[in-house]
């Protein structure tokens, strides 16, 4: 059986650092595949780096599955970790045209001893795992820092 992420849950005891690194990942509604269409996991890719360009998040990485996403990337200014992903969500699903996702999402606060460059390694191989490709180069919805 498949879980569901209960926005209320994930609420609980969730708390925002500023310049706290963050692994964070949501779902569309009933893990709809929106983003098989290409235009719209190019727009969510867009929209994951106009968070940098507004002064929101520092991305490290992140990658567009067909039904959610994976984002990996340091909290700037004066917003909440839930504010930035209402904002981030909010966007993409206007622009969407669409109410896509799903209520709430999975965040991992990354500490001190934490390997951020591990971490993103997990983020990016999804598609991998996932056998939507069979080499990272062929996949085109990704992008991390270090390249």
């Amino acid at each position: 059986m498949m879980e569901k992420y209960h926005g209320r849950q994930l609420r609980s005891g969730r708390y925002s650092q500023g310049g706290g690194v963050y692994h964070v990942t949501t779902v569309t509604r009933h893990r709809q595949a929106w983003f098989e269409k290409a235009e719209l996991a190019r727009l969510m890719c867009r929209t994951l780096l106009w968070s940098d360009q507004q002064g929101y998040t520092s991305t490290y990485c992140f990658v567009v599955m067909p039904d959610h996403f994976h984002w990996l990337f340091s909290l700037q200014g004066k917003h909440s970790l839930s504010s930035t992903l209402n904002l981030v969500k909010g966007r993409s699903g206007r622009l969407s045209g669409g109410k896509i996702w799903q209520r709430g999402f999975h965040d991992h606060a990354l500490r001190n001893e934490e390997s951020i460059k591990d971490v993103a390694r997990y983020i990016v191989a999804n598609p991998l795992r996932a056998r939507l490709v069979y080499s990272l180069r062929d996949y085109p919805y990704w992008n991390a820092m270090w390249l």
